[in-house]
């Protein structure tokens, strides 16, 4: 779902330069994470789940077991956006430490103490294990998921507040196309996030889903899943997905899969399904 995102942002990028969809500035990381979080963000949802959590007897996925990850994973919450914002204060504070002060044992200490400082404690996932830190590329990068993340959230807001729903709205698609993906990096973030959503970027929308009880998203969740689970016992079942567009899925010179040849999207998937089933018992 993350990189299906980045594919949906930059493909519908209607600008007259190719430059407006290039990954490199003024495309700025919180823009281009944003696009790819929303879509992350959906496959936690209990109705995404109970129409496309499907087992291959075509069975959704029990709602215990949705319950039960909410029970399990709610609660803590909190420490992922920590540890989310531990990695730029420690960037920021490496950065502003005096060019004399810099050895491998002052770097190890600041990095204990922000870790202390933020999230309470060492951290199971240590700061200098962090990618993005030690990569000349991605370095003073991570700050953009804190504010990616942010936007997901307020995101989700509005379309909640405006549809009462997210997982297979229409208008969703629509709303995304004209606000974040067709300008491109012509409009800078905060703007973006303004436009569609009607409000200057804050976490507010984050905080209040951390604020919620364990009850209240759990009674949230099931009302959800229940309406989810019977309009897809009282319709039809999708047997096509139309995109509007040709894929082809290749391997160097071998052609896996197409839709032009195969049937359409859902018989494209299942042959590639069938071939990387394959390839991995091969193996």
């Amino acid at each position: 779902m993350h990189e299906a995102g980045h594919a949906a942002h930059f493909a519908n990028i209607q600008m007259p330069s190719p430059l407006f969809a290039q990954e490199r500035s003024p495309t700025s990381v919180a823009y281009a994470e944003l696009q790819s979080m929303f879509l992350d963000s959906l496959v936690g949802d209990a109705d995404w789940m109970a129409k496309y959590a499907i087992s291959r007897e075509g069975e959704a996925i029990p709602w215990d077991l949705v319950a039960e990850q909410i029970k399990a994973t709610h609660p803590y919450k909190v420490f992922a956006l920590r540890g989310m914002l531990a990695v730029p204060y420690f960037e920021r504070a490496l950065y502003e430490m005096p060019e004399e002060d810099v050895t491998a044992e002052s770097i190890k200490a600041l990095a204990d103490k922000v870790e202390t400082d933020i999230q309470g404690g060492l951290s199971a996932r240590p700061l200098l294990s962090v990618p993005h830190i030690l990569s000349d590329e991605a370095s003073c990068y991570y700050h953009g998921y804190v504010l990616a993340e942010m936007g997901v959230h307020q995101t989700r807001e509005f379309f909640l507040k405006r549809d009462k729903y997210i997982t297979d709205n229409p208008s969703v698609g629509p709303t995304l196309t004209e606000a974040y993906w067709k300008p491109g990096n012509s409009e800078p973030f905060l703007s973006l996030v303004d436009n569609l959503t009607g409000a200057p970027l804050t976490g507010d929308a984050w905080v209040n889903e951390l604020k919620q009880s364990v009850e209240d998203v759990l009674k949230e969740e099931k009302e959800s899943y229940d309406a989810k689970i019977a309009h897809c016992s009282s319709g039809a079942p999708d047997t096509d997905v139309d995109l509007d567009m040709r894929i082809r899925i290749v391997d160097g010179d071998s052609v896996l899969a197409d839709t032009a040849e195969d049937g359409g999207f859902l018989e494209t998937c299942k042959k590639f399904e069938e071939y990387v089933q394959t390839r991995f018992a091969k193996a």
